[in-house]
């Protein structure tokens, strides 16, 4: 099964089997809130029309680009993890978020590569989340490095890691896997001992891989209404999948306008659009997140919990709190077909 070349905290890769076991055969399927992509490239059966979609200018473009270009986005992501360059390309990269996101959305045939390798070099080496974000304390004014929060001092300048005042080591790009950034996420390639020109190899390798497999895909760039519309979904032939994986409740819900947040239109358009014959549709959250009608089919499953589960954290603490809706249409997930997947499978229950 193909894989994200990044980490990417609420993916969904170790359901996958889940999904399609529940969705079945399709003649099209749709993803409004793409990420990672691990449902997508966990299909074995791959037919009809597919739509992927995210809101995130830089994750959007670095799917069209890798599967436009995937040897320049391999060229630009294969650099040695170094500081300096990390909080450079960062600044770079925020400073020229809304100018990708805006030609993204007005042409769906950009892409740009570049900026797609820097982003997944980037991910790969950033300690856990806050990557590209905008949202730290370091900003570019002018061309110039300022600091957020004046007064707060170099614990304001230096974000945050785990435990209270641990400064500058939360500055520091990953060090796992011996520092190897996006080269840590490589699956085994074999010809051990070929050092870095069997790693720069492997890069474009994946990406190629990932690139074929996403050649016929339609790749969109926007609000997730966008492409859940008719047009979109039933009014193509065949069963049409919807898998929906929007911000959790408990987390960054704050995607919508006014106090409406994503996750309630989503959970809305679900119950909606639950009963046609010609739809299947998942629906990703919490356990008691979504009040969903009795007869969809709930499946409880755990997650490995990605950074917030070290020492403990609310990663570990949610991490069996994972459950997937699906709609009455939907093949029945039976709990045989799980048990290679050890504690990865909880079980099954109706409704909420």
């Amino acid at each position: 099964m193909l894989a994200a070349p990044f980490p990417w905290f609420g993916g969904k890769s170790r359901v996958a089997h889940i999904v399609w076991e529940a969705f079945g055969d399709l003649g099209n399927y749709v993803e409004p809130f793409f990420g990672s992509g691990a449902v997508l490239l966990g299909r074995t059966n791959v037919a009809g029309i597919e739509t992927i979609n995210d809101l995130d200018g830089f994750v959007a473009n670095f799917w069209r680009a890798v599967a436009a270009d995937p040897d320049a986005v391999a060229e630009h992501a294969d650099w040695p993890v170094n500081e300096a360059d990390l909080h450079a390309r960062h600044l770079w990269l925020v400073a020229n978020r809304e100018d990708l996101t805006l030609r993204l959305m007005a042409d769906p045939a950009f892409f740009d590569a570049r900026v797609a390798g820097w982003w997944v070099w980037g991910i790969c080496s950033w300690i856990a989340d806050g990557w590209c974000s905008g949202n730290g304390p370091w900003q570019n004014v002018d061309g110039r490095l300022a600091k957020g929060d004046a007064g707060q001092g170099i614990n304001r300048q230096l974000p945050h890691m785990g435990d209270a005042g641990q400064g500058i080591n939360r500055q520091l790009p990953h060090m796992g896997n011996a520092g190897q950034g996006i080269n840590r996420q490589l699956p085994h390639m074999g010809d051990a001992g070929q050092g870095i020109n069997r790693r720069c190899t492997a890069i474009s390798e994946w990406f190629s891989a990932i690139g074929s497999r996403l050649r016929g895909v339609r790749i969109a760039c926007g609000d997730w209404a966008r492409v859940t519309s008719e047009a979109v979904t039933t009014r193509h032939r065949g069963i049409t999948g919807v898998f929906l994986d929007p911000p959790y409740s408990e987390g960054n819900a704050g995607y919508g306008v006014g106090t409406t947040t994503v996750t309630h239109d989503v959970r809305e358009w679900a119950i909606a659009n639950g009963g046609h014959n010609r739809m299947r549709i998942a629906l990703c959250g919490y356990e008691g997140e979504h009040a969903m009608p009795p007869d969809w089919q709930c499946v409880a499953w755990k997650s490995k919990g990605g950074y917030g589960s070290q020492s403990g954290g609310e990663g570990r603490v949610n991490s069996g709190r994972e459950r997937i809706w699906l709609s009455p249409a939907c093949h029945r997930v039976m709990r045989h077909s799980t048990k290679s997947q050890g504690n990865l499978f909880e079980g099954v229950a109706d409704g909420a």
